[in-house]
C-alpha cells in the first residue's frame, strides 16, 4: 500500500522540520515547499494527498496559493489544513471561506495536528459506491464525484459535495449545525459551528447556474439550522 503524501509549506525551516520528524515517525510520507511558488509545482507534478500550508509567507501568501488551488480545475480538489498565527474569528472564517479544508492555529501540538490530519484523510476516503441520487432536476453521482443540474455540470469543493450528499439523502428535516458538523464533518473534528455558515454559502453558490438557482433548496431554520426541501422552490 502506498503511503500517504503530505506537503510542507512554511518558509521556516525549523517549522518544517519539526513538523516532518513528526509526521514521518507517523508512518507518512513528506514533501517540503518554503514559498507558494515551489509549492504550487510540487501539487500539480506529484500531487500530494493533503497539504499543510502556512498562511504567513513571503511573496505570494498561503491563502492566495490556496484561492489559486481553488480555481484550477486540476487542484481546486486538493486538501489543504492551513496553519497560521491568525486566531481571530474573522481570519478562520477568510480561510474557511477560500477553501481551507481544516484551519490550526501556532502554536499547535504534534497530537492536535494529527488528528485533524487523520480526520481530514479519513472523510476523503470513505466514500463508498452508491447509486445515483436525484431530487428535481439536481443529481449527484457519488460514484464519479459529479453534481449536475439538468445535464450542466456544477463545480464544488469535497465538502460541499458531502454537505449536498446529506442534505440530498435526508430531506426534509431541520439540522442545527451541530448535527451537521458532526455527519458530515465527524464527530472528532475540531472546526467551530460557523463553519457550517461558510461552506452553506458556498454551496448555494455552488448550485446556482444561469437558468435554475437550486441553492434555494437549502432553507435556513430560523434558530435551529438548515433543511433541505422541494417544499415552496419552483422546479
Amino acid at each position: 500500500m502506498t503511503a500517504t503524501t503530505i506537503l510542507i509549506v512554511d518558509d521556516e525551516a525549523a517549522i518544517r522540520e519539526m513538523i516532518r520528524v513528526g509526521l514521518e515517525l507517523a508512518g507518512y510520507e513528506c514533501l517540503e515547499a518554503s514559498n507558494a511558488q515551489d509549492a504550487h509545482g510540487i501539487i500539480v507534478d506529484q500531487r500530494p494527498d493533503l497539504v499543510l500550508l502556512d498562511w504567513m509567507m513571503p511573496v505570494t501568501s498561503g491563502l492566495e496559493l490556496l484561492r489559486r488551488l481553488r480555481r484550477d480545475q486540476l487542484t481546486r480538489d486538493q486538501l489543504v489544513i492551513m496553519l497560521t498565527a491568525k486566531d481571530d474569528e474573522d481570519n478562520r472564517v477568510q480561510g474557511l471561506d477560500v477553501g481551507a479544508d481544516d484551519y490550526i492555529t501556532k502554536p499547535f501540538s504534534s497530537r492536535e495536528l494529527m488528528a485533524r490530519i487523520k480526520a481530514i484523510l479519513r472523510r476523503s476516503t470513505s466514500r463508498e459506491e452508491e447509486e445515483t441520487i436525484e431530487v428535481g432536476g439536481l443529481k449527484l453521482d457519488p460514484s464519479s464525484h459529479r453534481v449536475f443540474v439538468d445535464t450542466q455540470p456544477l463545480e464544488m469543493g469535497p465538502t460541499e459535495f458531502r454537505l449536498l450528499k446529506f442534505f440530498m439523502t435526508h430531506q426534509e428535516r431541520a439540522y442545527s449545525r451541530g448535527q451537521l458538523l458532526d455527519q458530515v464533518w465527524g464527530s472528532n473534528v475540531y472546526v467551530e459551528e460557523r463553519t457550517v455558515d461558510v461552506h452553506i454559502r458556498r454551496l448555494r453558490k455552488a448550485l446556482q447556474t444561469d437558468g435554475r438557482d437550486c441553492g434555494l433548496l437549502i432553507q435556513t431554520v430560523r434558530g435551529t439550522g438548515y433543511r433541505f426541501s422541494t417544499t415552496g422552490v419552483r422546479a
